[in-house]
């Protein structure tokens, strides 16, 4: 079920445009210029809480799954939005411009990777086909009301000190989920024409079409399982037996032409589960008891086994797991970048930078690599090797723009390699993606202040001074 999850929070000083959307009767989800920000905005918000999973390795694989069933839909023009939440509950919502979330919880408690995508494909289809404005259009009026008793609950609990921040963060994550669940109170009929198309997706995009309806089963045990109730995705995606019934034979109907050949997932499943643990320990013995019981596949669980050991400071058991791993698939990415993430747990950094650069060579300069080398880089702490870590975080800023990690990154480079006046814009531009539009303005007009600039470097701030300027003057419009 598709849910608009509205941007809210007590706004940081450099957040000045960080707000609520007017959900005035427009006929769309959100005003064109507040739809354009809201992607930002949501992002910053969900950073805001700590509820966002920023582990370049997990958000690259959802990406990579979520652009390839956009691929091969209608809408594939469309500009979409993946993230992976840190909420353990098992649920997952469509929200404006495309935004697309995963809570942690449902990508743990599924089977496979043709089950997530399933649960992606529908979340797809609900925003290629309408439904969010169809919702809004039709229980506009229930919003503000039960916003304002969410955060109520949340901000009452946590003053008068009877909610830990992480108790807070869980119900108002859940809480807005829930009363916005009941504003868009979709139809049968949307939420099958969501399956029908996100079934249809799946095949298209070389996934089992089957995963849908497995992940329905899936859902039907755990919910067995809990005694509190059903999962979340179940209260907010309706099952019926007709549904689950129309799905199978839906799935057994299509054909996949080149399906996905898939090692990744329960690696990249194993190190959610390593961020998601509240100590190391607690990862570590999951892990253990998996292997003991032979359950789920071996390599997860030595991968995952390894992360956990690592973060636990017990590096020769780490390495013992990783010789593991190697000898079956030497040339595996994610076992190189492990083994080179061990070196430098160990601090043997020319050893760490030499796997790092391999690597980074190898898999045509790779985000997932770009961000551990530059840090590598930067521990080397010579000016040299700090400006090649800024060339490699320049190039990676350039394909994700609002990475803040990146930004920063950079930043700290290039002062570090004896560039202020780069360093001095990127945190500019670190103020505007965090909303401190303001903020950003200022940083540019400090820059433009030095008499050191030369000719490149004046009319290149200025132009960016003049576009924030003009963005500035559009908004107090």
């Amino acid at each position: 079920m598709a849910l608009v999850l509205l941007v809210i929070g007590l706004p940081a000083p450099a957040q000045d445009n960080v707000r609520l959307p007017d959900m005035g009767g427009t006929g769309q989800v959100l005003p064109p210029d507040q739809e354009r920000a809201f992607p930002r905005d949501f992002r910053l918000y969900m950073r805001q809480e700590r509820l966002l999973i920023e582990d370049a390795i997990v958000s690259a694989y959802f990406q990579d799954m979520g652009y390839r069933l956009v691929m091969h839909s209608d809408n594939r023009d469309r500009d979409f939005h993946f993230h992976v939440l840190r909420i353990p509950g098992i649920n997952a919502f469509a929200a404006p411009a495309g935004v697309i979330a995963l809570n942690a919880g449902l990508i743990l408690a599924a089977d496979g990777p043709d089950e997530v995508a399933g649960v992606v494909a529908h979340e797809i289809a609900h925003v290629t086909q309408n439904h969010l404005q169809r919702g809004m259009e039709a229980q506009q009026a229930m919003s503000f009301p039960m916003l304002l008793a969410t955060m109520g609950l949340v901000l009452a609990g946590s003053l008068a000190g009877g909610m830990d921040a992480e108790t807070a963060q869980g119900v108002l994550a859940t809480g807005v989920g829930l009363a916005q669940q009941s504003q868009i109170n979709f139809t049968r009929q949307n939420e099958s024409e969501a399956d029908r198309i996100g079934i249809q997706l799946m095949a298209r995009a070389g996934y089992d079409p089957g995963g849908m309806a497995a992940f329905f089963s899936t859902l039907n045990r755990a919910s067995r399982s809990m005694g509190a109730g059903p999962p979340e995705y179940l209260r907010t995606h309706p099952l019926t037996v007709s549904r689950v019934a129309e799905a199978r034979d839906r799935a057994e109907r299509l054909t996949v032409r080149r399906p996905i050949e898939d090692d990744r997932f329960h690696l990249v499943q194993a190190r959610l589960r390593v961020l998601m643990a509240r100590q190391p320990d607690e990862a570590i013995e999951y892990f253990r008891g998996r292997l003991a019981r032979d359950e789920g596949t071996e390599a997860g669980n030595r991968y995952g086994l390894a992360l956990a050991l690592i973060d636990a400071s017990r590096h020769a058991e780490a390495e013992d797991q990783l010789t593991w791993l190697l000898e079956r698939s030497p040339d595996h990415q994610l076992y190189r970048l492990l083994e080179a993430d061990l070196l430098m747990a160990r601090q043997r950094i020319e050893q760490a930078l030499e796997a790092y650069g391999r690597l980074y060579a190898a898999y045509g300069h790779s985000q997932i690599v770009a961000v551990p080398y530059a840090r590598a880089l930067l521990r080397a702490g010579s000016p040299e090797m700090a400006g090649r870590a800024a060339e490699i975080l320049a190039t990676e800023l350039r394909r994700r723009p609002e990475d803040l990690d990146v930004s920063e990154l950079l930043a700290y480079a290039a002062d570090r390699s004896g560039d202020p006046v780069r360093a001095a814009e990127v945190v500019a531009e670190n103020y505007y993606q965090r909303g401190g539009l303001t903020q950003a303005i200022e940083q540019l007009e400090r820059i433009l202040d030095r008499d050191t600039l030369d000719y490149y470097q004046r009319a290149r701030i200025t132009a960016r001074l003049d576009q924030l300027r003009g963005e500035q003057a559009r908004r107090l419009r």
